[in-house]
């Protein structure tokens, strides 16, 4: 991670953390005196996502580090890791919220919220909407897994604060023309906000994991990289090509073959020219390992040869 990189992505995280702090402790206090179940999961959310956001400052300082002789490939997974405890925080406060709303309508609800818990819900929405804008732009500008989930969390929170803002509003209406059972349209929205809680903490974990198991680019991904050496002067052909994602970056395992007449000390160079051409031309390319191959006409990748390289018909004479 880039100097300039980790700064960006350290502001919006410690943006996050203020911001959902604000959030859950003016949520909580308006919850209280204004006694809805709904503001007060929504409060709840909303301090998981502090944790969450710790969460990620604590990644983006570990992948920060220099590669050691413990971790040669860097501290890359150190962002995805973060975003799992994200996601696994997530999924336990939409636990915990889904058990309080389901205690709320089995013993009863005797009193609708007070309307101040509208006014806190709408500025809730309104901050909520625009960090995640913010963190999501940022997070894929910067290939940061951690803080596209936090992200998401934001969005979660919007998703959580419109369905207690539903909630809060019929049971308010309840109370202003005199029918009760309105009034379980609090706790009812404390079930919605568990759900889709439930619902985006799931997912991340899905796919946090995902990445986080050296997930391979498929050949889509990959065809600017075959282009870009298949190019290059004392190439041959591309035998094998894996890039696997590490964190935010790339690791790339290449296979390539040159003319077999060549010294060792040349197919060498070509090696380093195609190494170097990778790491200058590709931003997300953190490391290359180039094996080289003598070229053999029956080799199995043999169809990976462009008719058409300038290369082809003078390296085998």
């Amino acid at each position: 991670m880039t100097e300039q990189r980790f700064m960006k992505a350290q502001r919006a995280a410690w943006i996050g953390v203020v911001g959902n702090l604000a959030l859950a402790l003016m949520k909580g206090i308006v919850g209280y005196i204004s006694n809805s179940k709904a503001l007060m999961a929504d409060a709840a959310h909303s301090a998981s996502d502090v944790a969450g956001s710790l969460a990620v400052l604590v990644g983006l300082r570990a992948a920060q580090m220099q590669p050691d002789k413990e971790h040669p490939y860097g501290h890359g997974k150190a962002e995805p890791i973060a975003a799992i405890v994200v996601s696994v925080i997530l999924l336990f406060v939409g636990i915990e919220i889904f058990i309080s709303s389901v205690k709320s309508l089995y013993f009863g609800v005797s009193a609708p919220p007070g309307g101040i818990a509208i006014i806190a819900i709408i500025a809730s929405i309104v901050v909520k909407e625009a960090l995640f804008q913010y963190k999501y732009r940022l997070g894929k500008k910067l290939s940061s897994q951690a803080l596209v989930a936090n992200a998401w969390e934001h969005r979660s929170d919007v998703y959580s604060s419109v369905a207690a803002l539903i909630g809060v509003g019929g049971a308010v209406l309840g109370g202003i023309f005199g029918v009760p059972w309105l009034y379980y349209l609090d706790p009812i929205a404390g079930v919605v906000v568990s759900a889709q809680i439930l619902k985006m903490g799931y997912d991340l974990v899905k796919e946090t994991v995902h990445n986080t198991l050296d997930h391979v680019l498929q050949i889509d991904d990959t065809q600017e990289l075959y282009q870009t050496i298949q190019t290059m002067h004392g190439v041959i052909a591309v035998d094998e090509l894996r890039a696997r994602e590490h964190g935010h970056y790339v690791i790339i395992d290449l296979k390539i073959s040159v003319n077999p007449r060549i010294t060792v000390s040349e197919g060498h160079d070509i090696a380093k020219a195609v190494k170097h051409r990778l790491l200058t031309r590709f931003s997300h390319v953190s490391d290359v390992f180039v094996h080289v191959n003598p070229y053999d006409p029956g080799y199995p990748y043999k169809n990976n040869v462009d008719p058409d390289h300038d290369d082809f018909p003078t390296l085998l004479h």
